[in-house]
């Protein structure tokens, strides 16, 4: 079974943060760099993004163009990608924009919060348990048999946290907006954690873009 390629995406300030405080939802891409996005979002088979961002910003998280979406069809792709989410509680308010914009959606889970998903999202979503703890592994290898050959990880910490410590990334896509937040407590990109080959190892800089005031880096792993 071929797992498939993970693209880890993200937007920070210049200190690391990926939000606020506040109850908003802080901007930090420009219109174009939002554009990019969806733009990549068009190109992959899913994507997947944390209960806890999925509580605090109730995004849709669609591809918003209808040309990008017609383009997919055109290739033979469902117009949306599969949306994926993982809760180890299987704690989800079903009236939330996620279950009801998009096509198909996975819900991964623990054995503990298996029955409690299942019953709370019937009819929305394909719920799957991954044992007693969520295994990001195993997470990637039921994709891989569904056919998903191309995943953007959209966050938030805990989620970016978990692929990268897990040595599971394939590429990064840091966009860096032109702000400082500064707020203790605020949330990061990335938790401390046990990076493989951290704090030594270099990731290949394959490519820098300047988006309108936001600054675009494309990292891989070293050996990717």
């Amino acid at each position: 079974m071929v797992r498939p390629y993970v693209l880890l995406s993200v937007a920070t300030s210049i200190d690391g943060y990926i939000d606020d405080r506040s109850s908003q939802r802080l901007l930090l891409s420009n219109e174009e760099d939002f554009d990019r996005v969806d733009q990549v979002r068009a190109e992959v088979d899913a994507i997947l993004i944390g209960a806890g961002t999925i509580r605090a910003d109730n995004p849709r998280l669609i591809v918003k163009s209808e040309a990008r979406r017609a383009q997919r069809v055109a290739r033979g792709q469902p117009e949306y990608p599969l949306k994926v989410t993982v809760s180890g509680t299987g704690e989800f308010d079903p009236n939330l924009k996620f279950w009801h914009h998009g096509d198909k959606k996975v819900v991964y889970t623990t054995d503990s919060g298996f029955a409690r998903l299942r019953s709370q999202l019937a009819g929305l979503a394909d719920v799957v348990s991954l044992g007693p703890t969520v295994d990001f592994g195993a997470l990637l290898d039921d994709l891989g048999e569904r056919g998903i050959t191309r995943l953007m990880v959209e966050g938030g910490s805990s989620i970016h946290t978990a692929f990268l410590a897990s040595g599971l990334v394939d590429e990064i896509h840091l966009a860096i907006a032109p702000i400082v937040v500064g707020e203790a407590g605020a949330p990061r990109f990335l938790n401390p954690a046990r990076y493989p080959g951290a704090p030594h190892k270099r990731m290949r800089l394959v490519e820098t873009r300047t988006i309108g005031d936001v600054a675009l880096l494309r990292y891989k792993p070293e050996g990717n």
